[in-house]
């Protein structure tokens, strides 16, 4: 009985604003009516709509119980004030002493210092604040949840009435970007390589709620039904799609995304919505907005896809109740064409036909995100923080999208057109060569065999092995797997990844680095402390000796894997010996444990380490007598020898990995290696370009791991060049007092025809 009273206010009020709604006044006389409607139905003494104007300035438009000459008068700068940080934050709050908030703002001309309490609101529209609806009281007043929830939905209604444009022209809400005929050049990163032509598509699904207020809500809920048993059985129709159907990490994306379709609660506050009055369309918005509004600040990389899950997921509800078909885009699209969007989840992409995809520019999106996955499936260049690209790009644009250099080119000229296609039909060609060299070594002009591995972090890298023709697995990440899965890993989990790890590898030997998290790759189930400076913080073998059951745990899971085949294992971020030392003795004791059990052990386990914490460089002569190989993770290393964060823009150009410096330090490892006799490769990102990776075999590296796709060049550039000649000019540079040498070595390239 109580909770169907509790329902009966809201229900009451939205009967009298749908009266409100429904009549002929001006907007700015129905904003009049309506607070003082949600002032008596709340029992509040105050009520006032801030709306949201050019400039991020909240303007007083209606108020019940305020001085009258505060209206249009009264201003407030996002931020400021308890109304400003309600907008800022997007987030409902309630302030039982108002006046003692550090927060609180007094305007003289409104009158408000006779009421103590206060109970504010975000009006929400898709995602954006458009102003803020506020209640005020003279006593000291806690508000229950269920009032905040009333008010909330009470806002829903003020959105459609403040998006209309009625009260405040829609071209202060998106601002014009300059001159749409011009070309532009967009940066981002880098998320899947290959170059693009097409024409924009601004993936922008919306459905406009028009009718709020339930008549019927048993009918409302029936409807509910009816539309979430029409989009289960339309996602179980997308995934048994065959471009998406071979197993995979994309296929992991999608299953889960398909389970969060049936997730209790989601449902279950769309169907409390639909049970306080409202429409089963406007239900699961007001319940989409408070997701959104929770969620959307989140810089944890599982929150933000759960956010862009159920964003997906609301849009396709919608659609199934308004009958609109999610596919019918398909029938108006051109024949090549790059998707343009903020962010989308991870089945949208599905949406669009696939044979006419050619690639996609995200604003946000990383290597991780689900789309991303779902789109190197489909083997779409991609290119993420891409900003204000939904906004400067307008529907029809011609868009070439660089997934090699993250760079977006708009309404390029001739000149850039023609060089890009250039860029295409030479890859191909250079494809073609790649291709038909395969399965030939990467042998020097003078007989030296290197070693070409690929780095890998899910299922579907390695297929490349046989596609590349590269020699194994050098850094299998096993950490990468579990961002993109909502459960936590498990034994059994580990077992079978690692499993498949091995048969997928053919024989070929895998690399496995025991999690590396912390920093900016955290795991869904996994909440690492907030750090200042995360990537030296607590992350990788750090969290593993200070959490020993984690690393026991997937230890126990590799061994398991293996069975009989030989077993790799490297520990990262060991910035001491005695770390190494700890992490071996784990390892000892998992062996120790898996022989008492009669379990077949590998025939041989090889237990190296990363090195790319410049600390173990002074200990590597100790190091070397307890380690099977090295392999040196030149992304860290580089960084922590500089201090140079490697993200931020405005340093990615100023320290180079060429520098005579980072030459010496990498030669001076390489000789204490050789002279151990312990195998030593590079892993970074330096060792997949081609350049840098002529240096790295003059210095004496004989193994890198690259990422996939730079196999193919590597090894040109190995079969190309003489590694004598090489050495002996590379030792001619090690003494200079330059920043870099790169431009000599490009210089000895050309001049010796080495193919970079």
């Amino acid at each position: 009985m109580a909770r169907r009273a509790a329902l009966s206010v809201p229900r009451r009020l939205l009967a009298r604003l749908r009266e409100v709604m429904a009549g002929d006044a001006a907007a700015e006389e129905r904003l009049g009516q309506i607070v003082s409607i949600i002032a008596s139905s709340l029992a509040c003494e105050v009520c006032s709509i801030y709306i949201r104007r050019a400039g991020d300035v909240l303007e007083l438009f209606a108020t019940h119980g305020l001085k009258a000459q505060a209206v249009h008068r009264t201003r407030l700068r996002l931020g400021e004030g308890l109304v400003g940080t309600i907008a800022d934050q997007a987030r409902s709050m309630a302030f039982s002493e108002a006046q003692k908030h550090p927060s609180f703002v007094f305007r003289p001309e409104t009158g408000e210092k006779i009421f103590r309490s206060l109970m504010g609101v975000p009006i929400l529209r898709r995602g954006r604040v458009l102003g803020v609806v506020a209640v005020q009281n003279r006593t000291t007043r806690t508000y229950r949840d269920e009032e905040i929830e009333t008010l909330e939905t009470v806002a829903m209604v003020l959105a459609e009435l403040i998006s209309g444009g009625e009260l405040v022209g829609r071209d202060e809400s998106f601002p014009a970007d300059g001159n749409a005929l011009l070309p532009l050049r967009l940066e981002g990163v880098a998320l899947n390589p290959g170059q693009a032509i097409g024409t924009a598509i601004l993936h922008q699904p919306q459905i406009t709620v028009h009718r709020i207020v339930a008549d019927d809500p048993v009918h409302e809920q029936a409807r509910l039904r009816e539309a979430l048993a029409a989009l289960h059985g339309a996602l179980d129709t997308m995934l048994a799609d065959s471009a998406v159907a071979d197993p995979g990490d994309h296929r992991d994306v999608l299953d889960a995304y398909r389970t969060i379709a049936e997730d209790a609660g989601w449902l279950g506050r769309i169907e409390e919505a639909v049970a306080s009055g409202l429409t089963a369309e406007a239900a699961i918005e007001k319940v989409h907005n408070d997701i959104r509004a929770r969620m959307t600040t989140a810089t944890d990389p599982y929150i933000r896809e759960r956010l862009l899950d159920l964003e997906d997921l609301a849009l396709r509800l919608l659609q199934h109740l308004v009958g609109s078909d999610p596919k019918a885009i398909r029938q108006a699209m051109p024949a090549d064409v790059v998707v343009v969007a903020r962010s989308m989840g991870p089945a949208q992409l599905l949406d669009y036909d696939v044979a006419s995809l050619r690639g996609l520019v995200l604003e946000e999106g990383s290597p991780t995100s689900h789309v991303t996955i779902v789109a190197r499936a489909l083997n779409i260049p991609v290119v993420g923080k891409a900003r204000d690209a939904f906004t400067r790009i307008v529907q029809g644009d011609p868009v070439i999208v660089d997934g090699d250099n993250a760079v977006v080119y708009v309404r390029p000229g001739d000149d850039v057109q023609s060089r890009t296609l250039d860029l295409m039909r030479a890859r191909e060609r250079e494809e073609e060569i790649w291709q038909a060299s395969r399965d030939q070594a990467a042998t020097s002009r003078d007989g030296i065999d290197i070693s070409l591995n690929i780095n890998a972090g899910l299922a579907m890298d390695f297929g490349f092995l046989k596609t590349t023709g590269a020699d194994g697995i050098g850094l299998y990440r096993t950490e990468i797997p579990f961002m993109v899965r909502s459960m936590p890993p498990s034994i059994d989990n580990q077992r079978a990844l690692y499993a498949e790890a091995f048969d997928r590898a053919d024989g070929k030997p895998v690399t496995f680095r025991t999690f590396d998290v912390g920093s900016d790759k955290r795991l869904p189930h996994w909440a690492g402390p907030n750090e200042d400076n995360p990537a030296m913080g607590w992350r990788a073998i750090r969290v593993g000796l200070d959490r020993p059951a984690m690393l026991k745990n997937q230890l126990r899971a590799l061994l398991d894997a293996a069975g009989t085949r030989s077993l790799r294992i490297m520990f990262p971020m060991i910035a001491e010996v005695s770390e190494f030392d700890a992490a071996r003795a784990l390892l000892e004791r998992e062996i120790i444990r898996a022989r008492r059990r009669g379990q077949a052990l590998p025939e041989k386990i090889e237990v190296g380490t990363m090195l790319e914490v410049p600390a173990l460089i002074f200990q590597l002569p100790r190091l070397l007598e307890r380690v099977d190989f090295v392999s040196v993770g030149s992304n860290d290393l580089v960084q922590f020898l500089f201090a140079s964060d490697r993200s931020n823009a405005k340093l990615a150009k100023r320290y180079d990995v060429l520098s005579p410096l980072v030459l010496r330090l990498l030669g001076d490892i390489v000789r204490q290696c050789n002279l151990a006799d312990v195998p030593l490769t590079l892993c970074g990102e330096a060792a997949g370009r081609t350049l840098e990776a002529m240096a790295l075999v003059g210095l004496g590296f004989r193994s890198l791991s690259v990422a996939p796709p730079a196999v193919g060049p590597v090894k040109a550039m190995i079969r190309s060049v003489d590694i004598g000649e090489i050495e002996r000019f590379v030792r001619t540079l090690l003494d200079a007092t330059r920043s870099s040498v790169r431009e000599n070595l490009r210089e000895f390239a050309l001049d010796h025809g080495v193919n970079i």
